[in-house]
């Protein structure tokens, strides 16, 4: 269907209601243009905040915002709860799994990635990735249960096994979540139970890597490591996971290979672009890197095709020294403005090179301390955490007092309340399993 069929107004379909097309649809809201954005969920999750979802000090509407909110007040922007499942880049249409096909002008893919377990994918049914809304109730059910399991339980060896989490990868991710689970159990937890200790939990952070948080300096690392050891978190460096399953992983190490028995394993070590990223490849013709990013020009446009742009972590964009651009909220915004302006200007798509403003890296270590490297500057403890709050609330949107909200369950958090530290369902109905028989189990993930 032309244009004019709607009016004369450009037809505009964003996929993706993450950092990146929702920046772009919000943009947009002036454009001679008609913007459809369509994702599978109905809300926007802000991933930075995820792992204080899974450790219960924030609940999911603190993560996560209705996308129809953000776009309440733009009339000429609707927005479409479904899958696309194939793309007509010849007729430039987009095909969903529960609607009607969509016509564009303009195409802008911001699909995302998704939890990569680097080739094992049958670990996602007992390991716990940490990337989705769900993932993090999902751990956070686990982490509740595991303690339940083992106040209730006489067998000394499964107490073990409950109280020790493992994490694999030392990533920002991985950084977080390890030292959230430090403190709950060494301070929030402390005198709840009256059979078990909850300090004695044991939280290991393992990364075949030879430092943690490696995109930060040496000094940046070092100083994350210790922290983390301040927390009671156990960080084992050039140790890769080799098997996981429900009774916990084996590692490799330079001396040869270690079991850790866990009943809670961690994934936080990769990811992966989304499957629609091979979906619009095939399509277009365009190749993908061993990430299964696809890439893209120095313009954010999937080549040869001027109409089609992609943001975000689904692509590989060159950078200032040829290598990737990083995988940063940050990088995904800042593409989806040069996107936007473009089309504003009444073009298919960007026609001018990209410039990436570094805004350099931030990690939070835990109780109020962090890492932070910008343009050479080099910050950690409190001076750091308040630039992490600062930022993460600048880019916190949503419903009105969404920022104050948070900011007190923050503060809440900081002194030890967990106000979403409750269990949805029943534990299992025996203690006395055996390891393997006890050991509870997940349904794979949804990709």
């Amino acid at each position: 269907m032309p244009a004019e069929a709607d009016g004369g107004r450009r037809r505009v379909v964003v996929v993706g209601g993450g950092f990146g097309g929702l920046t772009v649809a919000r943009e947009l809201r002036r454009a001679d243009a008609q913007v459809t954005l369509v994702d599978r969920t109905n809300h926007h999750l802000f991933q930075p905040l995820l792992y204080q979802v899974a450790a219960g000090g924030l609940s999911e509407g603190d993560c996560a915002s209705a996308i129809r909110g953000h776009l309440r007040r733009h009339p000429n922007a609707s927005v479409l709860m479904a899958e696309v499942t194939d793309l007509d880049v010849e007729g430039r249409r987009v095909i969903l799994d529960r609607a009607d096909p969509l016509d564009y002008d303009s195409l802008v893919v911001a699909c995302g990635a998704e939890t990569s377990y680097f080739g094992h994918d049958e670990w996602a049914d007992t390991a716990f990735g940490l990337k989705t809304l769900r993932d993090a109730v999902a751990l956070r059910e686990r982490v509740v249960s595991a303690f339940e399991e083992a106040e209730r339980t006489s067998d000394a060896t499964v107490r073990d096994e409950l109280l020790t989490f493992v994490v694999v990868g030392g990533g920002p991710t991985g950084v977080e979540i390890a030292g959230q689970l430090g403190i709950l159990a060494r301070s929030t937890l402390k005198r709840q139970f009256s059979r078990i200790d909850t300090s004695r939990a044991r939280v290991i952070l393992v990364d075949a890597g030879d430092r943690v948080v490696p995109a930060f300096s040496e000094k940046l690392s070092a100083k994350t490591a210790r922290g983390l050891a301040d927390l009671g978190v156990t960080v084992r460096e050039h140790a890769m996971a080799t098997a996981i399953d429900s009774g916990g992983l084996t590692i490799k190490t330079g001396d040869g290979e270690e079991r850790i028995a866990s009943r809670t394993v961690i994934w936080a070590a990769g990811v992966h672009a989304a499957a629609l990223t091979e979906v619009l490849a095939q399509a277009t013709g365009a190749s993908t890197d061993r990430g299964g990013r696809i890439e893209v020009g120095s313009d954010c446009t999937v080549p040869g095709h001027p109409e089609i742009s992609a943001i975000g972590d689904m692509v590989s964009h060159p950078g200032p020294d040829d290598k990737p651009l990083p995988g940063l909220a940050t990088t995904a915004i800042q593409q989806a403005h040069h996107v936007a302006r473009a089309i504003r200007r009444g073009k298919p798509g960007p026609d001018t090179p990209f410039r990436y403003l570094d805004k350099g890296a931030l990690a939070v270590i835990g109780r109020g301390k962090a890492v932070c490297e910008i343009k050479g500057l080099k910050f950690s403890g409190r001076p750091a955490f308040a630039m992490y709050l600062g930022i993460h609330l600048t880019y916190l949107s949503g419903v009105r007092g969404r920022r104050l909200r948070v900011l007190g369950a923050w503060g809440a958090a900081r002194f030890g309340t967990r106000e979403s530290w409750v269990l949805e369902d029943e534990l299992p109905d025996s203690d006395t399993a055996s390891r393997d028989e006890g050991a509870p189990t997940r349904e794979p993930a949804p990709r």
